[in-house]
């Protein structure tokens, strides 16, 4: 394993950011792998389940089973890991730009990708490292960009180009859920998906065989343990096996038996106002329409002081906010559906 370091200046004087870049060299002609963790510096379940992978591929690399690149990025965002306000981690959002950490990467076809390092004097920090990850992951065929949500089921989002081919990805991580996007953000996964389907400027490819780019969220912010640790890192494991990344014998992975669905069958329940919220239901249970979802007690005491929610349509929680003070619009659940949502939705991710 090689390890190298990106060194990002600050933008006062006397500070500077490292980047753990960790590699193992294939000997084959393989896909070349890219993963990175952390991106939104709190999300910490990525960050260990890769610490074990890397042990796993370390004996591998001593006993010459890995066939192809593998570069490893654990803690992708060592700016947002730095940022807190009144003790409280900030890594999802810049607080200097107050723009999320994943969105507003390049959106440039795959044949530009050494121009991303051009002039990188010109950008502030969180613009140079978010071009230092973008280019690192064009280099690779296979890239995992690993997130977690708050309360939350294992699930992926994949582009429909990348779908059905990726479903072994979504079987070796026992995902209980897909969310295949449309691919029409500045996020990480989706801005290299579109330096590929653009490879050839103003030319839009519809399938890439033999690509990969995903955002897979292991589980909610607490869920980090050494047990589930391991357990994601025996997952990406299979998936290199399967991919031929690391010399195993293949073994072809079950059919995955989750719902996969579009990002417009997805209904994001939101409080109507503020107030303390009691969930009725959890996570991974399944709902029909009508059923109670949530009260919001905004008025506590008095009569008529709290809001039922009921399910639009029947589905399959994901997600559940871990906040028990809500404020207006505040998103509450994600329900994955068979039906489209009545909401409207903008194309790209489903929130900020």
């Amino acid at each position: 394993m090689d390890v190298s370091e990106i060194i990002i200046p600050g933008d006062t004087p006397g500070t500077a950011w490292r980047l753990p870049v960790l590699c193992f060299a294939g000997r084959d002609p393989a896909p070349k792998v890219y993963i990175q963790a952390a991106l939104h510096a709190g999300e910490l379940p990525g960050t260990v389940a890769l610490h074990f992978l890397c042990e796993r591929l370390r004996q591998a690399e001593s006993e010459g089973r890995v066939a192809g690149d593998i570069t490893i990025v654990p803690q992708a965002n060592p700016i947002g890991a730095a940022q807190s306000h009144f003790g409280e981690l900030q890594g999802r959002f810049d607080l200097g730009s107050r723009t999320n950490f994943n969105r507003d990467f390049p959106l440039i076809s795959v044949a530009d990708r050494a121009t991303l390092l051009d002039d990188l004097d010109d950008y502030p920090a969180t613009d140079r490292l978010k071009r230092q990850l973008l280019h690192m992951a064009l280099g690779a065929d296979l890239v995992l960009d690993l997130h977690c949500d708050d309360e939350s089921l294992q699930y992926a989002y994949i582009d429909e180009t990348f779908w059905p081919e990726a479903a072994d990805l979504a079987t070796a991580l026992a995902m209980e859920a897909v969310l295949l996007s449309d691919g029409e953000s500045s996020a990480f996964e989706e801005a290299v998906g579109f330096a590929w389907k653009y490879a050839v400027p103003g030319e839009r490819r519809s399938r890439l065989p033999g690509k990969l780019s995903a955002t897979v969220e292991l589980r909610g912010k607490r869920d980090v343990d050494p047990l589930l640790a391991k357990k994601d890192a025996d997952g990406l494991w299979r998936f290199l096996a399967a991919r031929g990344i690391v010399g195993e014998e293949k073994v072809p992975p079950a059919a995955f038996s989750g719902p996969a669905v579009p990002l417009d069958n997805i209904e994001i329940v939101r409080a109507p106002e503020g107030g303390a919220v009691l969930f009725h239901r959890n996570i991974g249970e399944r709902i029909a329409e009508g059923d109670l979802l949530a009260t919001i007690v905004t008025r506590p005491g008095q009569p008529g002081g709290g809001i039922d929610l009921r399910a639009p349509q029947d589905g399959l929680i994901l997600t559940r906010t871990s906040d028990r003070l809500v404020r207006r619009r505040g998103d509450l659940m994600k329900i994955a559906c068979d039906n489209p949502s009545k909401a409207s939705r903008k194309a790209g991710t489903l929130e900020n």
